[in-house]
């Protein structure tokens, strides 16, 4: 615990001086620093933001149904999907506050119905992301004079964790459908260390020692969905839905490297230095997911889903170097297009979004629990060209959260907790095709 509290206080403690940080990430997310990084629990796509990150249950024609598998089924006309994301937050603690951006492709997808029976999907998608800086400045203890030495520490993580799948989703009986999603999962963090000393009466150039740890990923992940759905009256249908995400080894490879080089050009000192080169794992635990929700088949649905997933089991290459703690996350989120069928008004055919979310985080510094409350809408705009062959429609998802806190961890250092501020936003455009027409000669 003593670990995982420096940790995240050492990645908060200069916002103020990490404000060039500008990747495309999250932007300066000092909680990616911990585990594999920022880690997506397979919230979906641009439907799903704007609800509120939910639709375990909710089957949709529409958009591309990965969420759950077994929802692949409903797909009626061969769709393509791209979300694109952009994110601004504010990144707050006891001794100071930094703002950055960012923007990236956030995912593509693809479905298909093959048969009356089954649907397919392919796509590719971020599951976690590393995107963190932090300058540490500090006085060296034991130093004849106090303030004679001071050192910079600078801490830095870029990169992610990507999953590229295949899903399959079957209808067993008349109600009950069965989905089946395999992974393959990859993808590169590296992260820096640098120190650098200067006393205060020196004129020699300043020496930065950076320790550098490449690691690339690769494995495969599975994942199982089931829904059923079931007549409430004439108007009204029941939906309960489940996933199940398998744990599983994320094999990588990890090198260790060293050097040393001047802090005002980069340019070496000494040769650069191989402190370990070697093969290992991390042990990514298993996801459960279960979601409700209630439609009337025509324009309108109510979701409710719920997730936890086991952080206390996750293993860094073969060992805990922080303790991380389960996790839970709740959603409701609704979604109403007012007259699908309209020919005179645009706008009762747009597609309106909301919903909320809490999640806990694995963190516990201090041992208190963290948590990720956000607010959630969102917009479906279909295109007026609309035909009963082909369609295209542009979605809009926003999120606005708050992570985190920025209470005070240790008074006599003035050091705190840090508190993410963010409002997210996704620009999904859909493409359907109605394929695989057979053609009749009168």
């Amino acid at each position: 615990m003593e670990r995982l509290r420096t940790a995240l206080v050492l990645a908060g403690m200069a916002v103020l001086t990490a404000g060039g940080a500008q990747a495309q990430g999250l932007g300066n997310s000092p909680y990616s620093r911990v585990g594999l990084g920022e880690y997506n629990a397979n919230t979906g796509g641009v439907r799903q933001m704007g609800m509120g990150g939910v639709g375990l249950a909710a089957p949709n024609a529409v958009n591309v149904n990965e969420l759950n598998p077994a929802l692949l089924f409903y797909t009626s006309r061969t769709t393509f999907e791209a979300g694109y994301n952009g994110q601004y937050k504010t990144v707050k603690n006891a001794n100071g506050a930094n703002r950055s951006g960012s923007g990236t492709l956030g995912y593509f997808a693809f479905s298909v119905p093959l048969n009356p029976k089954w649907g397919a999907g392919v796509g590719l998608k971020q599951v976690s992301t590393v995107d963190y800086e932090s300058n540490i400045i500090d006085e060296v203890a034991g130093t004849p004079v106090p303030g004679q030495a001071r050192s910079l520490k600078q801490n830095r993580g870029s990169g992610g964790i990507s999953e590229a799948y295949l899903a399959q989703g079957y209808r067993i009986t008349k109600n009950f459908t069965l989905g089946f999603t395999a992974s393959y999962v990859f993808g590169v963090i590296d992260e820096t260390t640098g120190t650098a000393v200067q006393e205060g009466n020196s004129t020699a150039r300043l020496i930065n020692s950076v320790d550098r740890l490449h690691t690339r990923y690769s494995d495969f992940a599975f994942r199982t969905g089931a829904h059923y759905r079931q007549k409430l009256g004439k108007e009204l249908n029941l939906n309960l839905g489940g996933v199940y995400s398998f744990a599983h080894n994320l094999n990588g490879q990890r090198e260790e490297t060293q050097e040393q080089s001047y802090a005002d050009n980069g340019t070496l000192v000494s040769p650069i230095s191989t402190l370990s080169d070697g093969r290992g794992s991390s042990y990514v635990p298993a996801l459960a997911q279960v979601g409700i929700s209630v439609d009337n088949d025509k324009n309108w649905s109510v979701s409710l889903d719920a997730a936890q997933q086991q952080w206390s089991k996750f293993r860094n290459f073969g060992e805990q170097r922080l303790a991380l703690n389960n996790t839970v996350r709740v959603g409701l989120g609704a979604e109403i297009s007012p007259d699908p069928g309209s020919v005179e008004h645009y706008f009762q055919r747009v597609s309106y979004r909301a919903g909320v979310a809490v999640a806990q985080l694995p963190y516990q510094p201090g041992g208190k629990t963290l948590y990720d409350r956000s607010v959630s809408w969102g917009f479906g705009f279909p295109l007026p060209t609309a035909t009963p062959l082909e369609s295209t429609s542009f979605s809009l998802g926003f999120t606005y959260g708050v992570r985190g806190n920025s209470d005070i961890i240790n008074a006599a250092t003035n050091s705190s907790n840090v508190q993410e501020t963010y409002i997210r936003g996704q620009l999904g455009v859909t493409l359907n095709n109605r394929w695989f027409i057979k053609r009749r000669l009168q």
